[in-house]
């Protein structure tokens, strides 16, 4: 991966802003400011991913991405949850994250202004087990090349969310790869600095700490069941 595409948030059009195999959805983001700020100047819309499955079938991770919009996009405000949901009972188990870069102090320092920030959860793989669900975190800030993956597993056991990303001195930019294969349990990213042509691989347990790799292979559990879809937000 070269880190050279990464531009600034909102200053062109892109697939996702970091290159991931699992995208966030940003052409939505783009066009739906682009549509409500032109008319109604202000509001708010929903987007939810694609759900998925885990490989017994019983239960489908998706998640729901809400955007605050202003009219000037730097003002506006991404935030997303993460739902689990037992396919045969119906119930909901909701997974709200961290938020890493604003506890690290990158936004605003009060906090109830979070104006300009984007955190988006992006359901990536189960395990083999289907006991914990892998979820990609992008956390950035609008008009800035401030921006990075985070890892986010939710363990059905016991019920409890783990946010973890490769030890800050290793990289300015991280991409969220799947799991570990020569370290199972823990995440794969490849991770670097601005302007290196070689961003290496590095393996996560929940933890933190952190193991650089030089051969791994990410692998992803479970299946992607339906389209992506926007708006009503009735079903949460």
């Amino acid at each position: 991966m070269s880190n050279n595409s990464l531009e600034p948030l909102g200053e062109k059009p892109m697939t996702d802003p970091l290159n991931s195999p699992y995208p966030v959805p940003w052409e939505w983001i783009n066009d739906t400011h682009a549509k409500v700020s032109s008319t109604v100047g202000t509001g708010l819309r929903y987007y939810r991913s694609p759900s998925l499955i885990s490989t017994n079938g019983q239960y489908a991770a998706y998640s729901r991405i809400e955007l605050q919009i202003q009219p000037e996009l730097a003002r506006c405000r991404v935030s997303s949850v993460m739902f689990v949901e037992n396919l045969k009972t119906g119930d909901l188990q909701t997974v709200a994250a961290a938020s890493p870069l604003a506890e690290s102090g990158m936004y605003a320092s009060d906090d109830t202004d979070m104006s300009g920030t984007i955190a988006i959860l992006v359901p990536v793989s189960w395990n083999q087990q289907d006991s914990r669900v892998l979820a990609r975190e992008f956390e950035a800030l609008f008009n800035s090349s401030d921006m990075s993956d985070y890892a986010v597993i939710w363990d059905k056991n016991d019920n409890y969310t783990y946010t973890v990303a490769p030890a800050r001195s290793l990289y300015t930019h991280a991409v969220l790869l799947g799991w570990s294969q020569v370290y199972p349990g823990q995440v794969l990213f490849r991770a670097g600095h601005l302007g290196d042509r070689h961003w290496p691989l590095c393996a996560v347990d929940v933890t933190g700490q952190t193991t650089t790799v030089s051969q791994d292979k990410p692998l992803v559990f479970g299946t992607q069941a339906s389209t992506d879809w926007i708006e009503p937000k009735t079903r949460f």
